[in-house]
C-alpha cells in the first residue's frame, strides 16, 4: 500500500533501552516501525507532494538550524492518557518546528489542532492509568537520558495499515560554537 502521510522526526536511539518495551505495547507508532523520537512536524506534506524541490527546501531549512545536545529529564503527562519524556532544553525543538513550518506553512504541526506544540517523546497513550503509571515509574529510573541531535528524518506510511519507512535524512548545521551564531540564523 502506498503511504498516505509523512512526518518529520528526530530519532532518539539513546531512549530505546528505557522506553522500547513500553512503546511496543503502549504506543501505536512503535508497531508501525517508528523509533523513539521527538516529532518535528506531523503531518508533513502528503507523499505525492514530496518532490525534489520540497526535499531541497527541507534540506536547506534544516541545515540552518545548528546541532544541539538534549537531555530527557523527566516523565510528564498530557491529561491522564498520554505519557511522555520531556526534552531539555525544549526551545531548540520548538525552533526547529517553527523553522520548518515557516518554510511549509501549508503543514501546521498536528494539523493546527494545538495552539502550543510541546516537544516530547511519547512513551504510551490511551491505556489504563495503572499501566501508564508503572511505565512512568520504570522509565524515570533511567533518567536523565542524554542525546546529540544532529539531524531530522522524513518518514512516510499509513497509520495502522503499513510500516513507515525513511524517505530522507537531513543533517542539522554546525553547532553554534563553530559558526559564531545561534538559532538566530533560522529567522534570517
Amino acid at each position: 500500500m502506498e503511504p498516505t502521510q509523512t512526518a518529520l522526526i528526530v530519532p532518539i536511539p539513546e531512549a530505546e533501552e528505557a522506553v522500547g518495551r513500553f512503546r511496543a505495547s503502549l504506543d501505536r507508532a512503535a508497531s508501525w516501525g517508528v523509533p523513539a523520537h521527538v516529532t518535528v512536524l506531523y503531518p508533513f506534506l502528503p507523499p505525492q507532494r514530496i518532490t525534489e524541490h520540497a526535499l531541497a527546501a527541507l534540506r536547506d531549512t534544516i541545515a540552518r538550524v545548528p546541532r544541539f545536545d538534549v537531555a530527557l529529564t523527566h516523565v510528564d503527562w498530557f491529561g491522564d492518557t498520554v505519557l511522555w519524556l520531556a526534552p531539555q532544553p525544549d526551545r531548540l525543538f520548538r525552533d526547529l518546528t517553527e523553522a520548518v513550518w515557516r518554510r511549509f506553512p501549508e503543514a501546521p504541526p498536528y494539523g493546527g489542532a494545538h495552539s502550543d506544540v510541546v516537544p516530547h517523546l511519547t512513551i504510551g497513550h490511551d491505556a489504563d492509568k495503572p499501566v501508564l503509571t508503572h511505565a512512568a515509574e520504570t522509565v524515570a529510573a533511567y533518567l536523565p537520558i542524554n542525546a546529540a541531535v544532529d539531524g531530522v528524518r522524513l518518514i512516510a506510511g499509513t497509520p495502522d495499515v503499513s510500516p513507515w519507512r525513511t524517505v530522507g535524512e537531513f543533517p542539522l548545521g554546525p553547532p553554534p560554537a563553530a559558526t559564531g551564531t545561534g538559532l538566530q540564523a533560522v529567522s534570517a
